[in-house]
């Protein structure tokens, strides 16, 4: 997210949380101010193998309230940007097969793990990973679903959400997209109400 009037508008629509993106490679790269946002959303920003001093000064420039972090993190260095005040998601790129024992050590490093498809690029690849493999998910921490997703995937997320899985979040991106970091406000808005009705 960059263009002021799209984020308002954005904004509008109450998410729980609205990313930045913090790699200078991505064609959604922020490398201005952010604007402040409705205390109800999470200011979040999304980096790919950081330093931590980079990320401590971002948290504190932008008053970022959440970190995803997409890159080969260690769990220590997850613990450590904890630290910070800030809830910490880290992303996990799935494809065919996915070893959810990977998982184990990153338990007591992060508030939520994020699953999304494994590309060309840490993010954004614009499609979806076999969301079956979600059957074999071990652990009781509470998920973010993300990669490719767009208005057909409603009925598939609505059928996750009626299952055990500890699914909290959906993260959309480049299928309600103009353009990079602009996004398709009236595609969101029939998104939610899709999604609400349950």
């Amino acid at each position: 997210m960059r263009e002021p009037n799209n984020i308002v508008a954005l904004s509008d629509l109450q998410p729980d949380y609205i990313g930045f993106i913090f790699w200078a490679p991505s064609s959604r790269y922020v490398n201005e101010t952010t604007p402040k946002l409705d205390k109800s959303i999470k200011k979040t920003g999304v980096f790919v193998d950081a330093s931590v001093d980079y990320i401590q000064s971002s948290i504190s420039t932008h008053q970022l309230q959440a970190v995803q972090l997409h890159g080969e993190e260690t769990p220590n260095y997850c613990q450590l940007i904890q630290g910070f005040g800030v809830e910490v998601i880290k992303a996990f790129s799935v494809k065919n097969t996915f070893d959810f024992s990977t998982l184990e050590a990153y338990e007591s490093s992060c508030d939520f793990f994020l699953f999304d498809t494994k590309g060309a690029l840490p993010g954004g690849n614009g499609y979806t990973f076999d969301w079956g493999l979600l059957k074999e998910y071990p652990s009781q921490k509470p998920f973010f679903l993300s990669g490719g997703i767009g208005l057909e995937n409603t009925q598939e997320i609505k059928e996750l959400l009626n299952t055990n899985l500890p699914l909290f979040a959906i993260d959309v991106n480049s299928k309600f997209e103009l353009a990079p970091g602009l996004k398709k406000i009236e595609a969101l808005k029939q998104f939610k109400k899709e999604l609400y009705e349950l």
